[in-house]
């Protein structure tokens, strides 16, 4: 907007100066004082007029002259009818005063005039032809640039990103190392006999750094690296996107060695074929070309190509052979190492209290990518601004990752008694359930404070780190999340609508024990249902039914007896353990928020520790002192579904929306796909 607005004012002075000038050379009479008609007349016939002169102009006379008595510089002007009444008053006057009168020729336009009053129209049509093209440009159509390649040369000195910057990825940022190493000396790896990759792909789950690593070694390489998002080379115009994947590689070859970078490949590298909508040329024709460069240029030319995405089973496999893209590095989310990395890097300008313990922040994050602890750490910074506060510290932490879960809490909020009872102890009979069986996760913290559409929620961290679930923590899974159902009808002989999430969540924990992971003994180990789907909307678009109803049925009866005896089990434990539910309950109706060594305390002596809760906490004066986030690192899933399919959360957040009555939109965390299996408990809205 700014760049419009300067043009327009350059425009509009250059027209201003043109007119300037044509005024200029079109004015160069002698200053003079108007006059009517009537007034000359008066004082030609009074005699007052001593000298004048007239000029015939269009159907009048400009008559110019002197009056008596009057300065030697000054003089007056005014125009006459040309009339032959008018030319015999003024005969008949300056014959009888004896005034000297001088007829000039009619006035001659000026060269400069006619040359500029010509040439003005043409000149204004050209500035208004050009403006226009110049904004059809700037707007992203490049209408005399159709073809021209959209990249970017990276050489923003003062903003290099270097690998030491990158945090939680070291075996990744290996991987790009050897490909910076081979631009810097290519003659180590020429002597064994090595070639390096001609391309590079990044793949993995949104914000665990993909470009991030791209910039680093953009920052490191020390050579031209040319960034390019995957939209920009496809236009409504069909051939357009081929000419750009053209230039792109033609100005690459001039200054090679280089790498060229290219951001959500999926835009453009979607695999080709009919599918929903029919094909698209103009995408077909710009993957056709990018093919045909990537695998076209020689072994020495030095061009080394860097894509990045975070949807790979969508992309065409000619565009993943060797010789293509030769390499796929997984960039995955960080483990607790890597995230307490990831937080020292973003923790850098931030001033942090002596009581900030990352490591601990790192342990409480699992499943968080590396844009996410970002973000909780500027959310931390901006609660710490609120409240003017000089440091950040513990509480300003938890609060931020209380905010970055389940939203800010709502302490306006007007709950009746009943439904904070029911609250309650639907949160504790998750709690309780927690606590008793052996392959459940530990209780880390649970709430009835309100944050966003949930009325509580508990958050559970398991025992330890695990890449695959068992068919018992599955069972006992499946039997926390029944857990809020089963005490409401325990306590109150009623059901409300807030464990919607729980029950939407087991079911789909027991469909995947029955058709994916093979844990039904009835049906045996056995997938039923395979993933398909063609080309744009990608893979996960619809599913195949590859069995009869007959088994349908029958894996319909099987979700149904696993969900009906964890749900028996879950009737036993909380009768057996009513006494716990009940002191739970009724100290979270007091103190409203519970972490896991009060909830232990309570367990075993009915009672909550003696401890200061305000040293335990930094300080903390604010009314959210009794919300402290912890959050629960969830098993990854890599034996069980491929990289793509994986979860983006590891939380257990269990949450309680009986205050809201409607099921909620989002549960803790924003995701970007559906929750697969070893993760499916991780959010549980209840």
């Amino acid at each position: 907007m700014n760049r419009i607005f300067r043009n327009t004012i350059f425009y509009l002075l250059i027209f201003l100066v043109i007119i300037g000038i044509v005024s200029i050379f079109n004015n160069n009479n002698e200053p003079a004082e108007n006059i009517t008609q009537d007034q000359f007349f008066k004082y030609l016939e009074n005699g007052e007029v001593v000298t004048l002169s007239m000029q015939p102009e269009r159907f009048v006379y400009e008559v110019k002259g002197q009056l008596k008595n009057a300065e030697k510089d000054k003089f007056f002007l005014t125009y006459v009818t040309n009339s032959n009444n008018a030319v015999e008053r003024i005969d008949e006057a300056t014959a009888e005063n004896n005034v000297k009168v001088e007829v000039l020729p009619a006035k001659e336009t000026s060269g400069w005039v006619t040359f500029f009053t010509s040439i003005i129209p043409f000149v204004i049509i050209f500035i208004l032809f050009f403006f226009l093209l110049n904004q059809a440009q700037g707007g992203g159509s490049r209408v005399m640039n159709f073809g021209k390649s959209k990249a970017k040369l990276y050489n923003d000195d003062k903003k290099k990103v270097r690998f030491k910057d990158v945090a939680g990825a070291d075996e990744e940022k290996q991987e790009l190392v050897e490909v910076v190493e081979f631009l810097k000396d290519p003659r180590k790896f020429a002597e064994l006999g090595a070639r390096i990759p001609k391309g590079v792909l990044l793949v993995g789950p949104p914000g665990t750094g993909k470009t991030l690593l791209a910039r680093a070694v953009a920052g490191e390489a020390g050579v031209p690296f040319f960034s390019i998002s995957g939209s920009d080379f496809v236009e409504m115009f069909v051939g357009v996107g081929a000419s750009r994947v053209r230039d792109l590689f033609e100005n690459a070859k001039k200054n090679a060695p280089c790498i060229i970078f290219i951001d959500e490949i999926d835009a453009v590298g979607r695999q080709r074929g009919a599918g929903l909508g029919g094909g698209h040329d103009e995408r077909e024709q710009t993957l056709n070309q990018l093919l045909v460069e990537m695998d076209g240029f020689g072994a020495n030319e030095g061009i080394i190509i860097v894509a990045a995405t975070n949807r790979p089973d969508i992309l065409d496999p000619a565009l993943l052979r060797p010789g293509r893209f030769d390499r796929q590095i997984t960039v995955g989310r960080p483990d607790v190492k890597g995230r307490e990395a990831v937080l020292q890097v973003h923790a850098r300008n931030k001033p942090l209290a002596d009581s900030v313990d990352l490591k601990a922040i790192a342990t409480r994050t699992p499943g968080f990518s590396g844009a996410d602890l970002e973000n909780l750490l500027n959310e931390a910074a901006l609660v710490a601004a609120r409240q003017d506060k000089k440091k950040i510290d513990m509480s300003d932490l938890d609060e931020a990752s209380d905010r970055v879960i389940a939203g800010p809490a709502k302490k306006s909020r007007v709950i009746s008694k009943k439904e904070r009872n029911i609250v309650a102890f639907h949160e504790a009979g998750h709690t309780v359930i927690g606590l008793v069986l052996d392959e459940a996760e530990t209780v880390h913290k649970v709430t009835i404070v309100p944050r966003g559409q949930a009325g509580g929620y508990a958050v559970m961290l398991p025992k330890e780190d695990r890449f695959f679930m068992t068919k018992p923590e599955l069972l006992d899974k499946i039997v926390g999340l029944l857990g809020g159902r089963v005490a409401e009808e325990v306590v109150f002989g009623e059901a409300s609508t807030g464990a919607h999430n729980d029950f939407q969540r087991a079911t789909g924990i027991a469909r995947r024990m029955v058709t994916e992971f093979g844990m039904s003994e009835k049906l045996g180990p056995l997938q039923f249902g395979q993933s398909q789907g063609q080309v744009f909307l990608g893979r996960d678009f619809n599913n195949e039914q590859n069995y009869s109803d007959a088994i349908a049925y029958e894996i319909d009866l099987e979700i149904q007896r696993i969900i009906k005896e964890c749900y028996e089990r879950a009737h036993k434990i909380l009768n057996e353990h009513r006494d716990k539910l009940d002191i739970i309950a009724k100290t979270l109706l007091e103190v409203e928020t519970l972490d896991a060594a009060q909830i232990k305390h309570l367990a075993d002596h009915g009672t909550l520790p003696e401890r200061d809760y305000k040293a335990l906490n930094g300080n903390i004066d604010n009314d959210d002192v009794k919300v402290n986030i912890n959050t629960k690192k969830e098993e990854k899933e890599a034996l069980l579904k491929p990289l793509e399919e994986r979860t983006p959360e590891s939380l257990e957040v269990t949450r309680d929306d009986s205050a809201d009555q409607t099921p909620p939109i989002a549960e803790g965390r924003p995701q970007d796909k559906p929750l697969s299996l070893p993760n499916e408990g991780d959010k549980k809205n209840l």
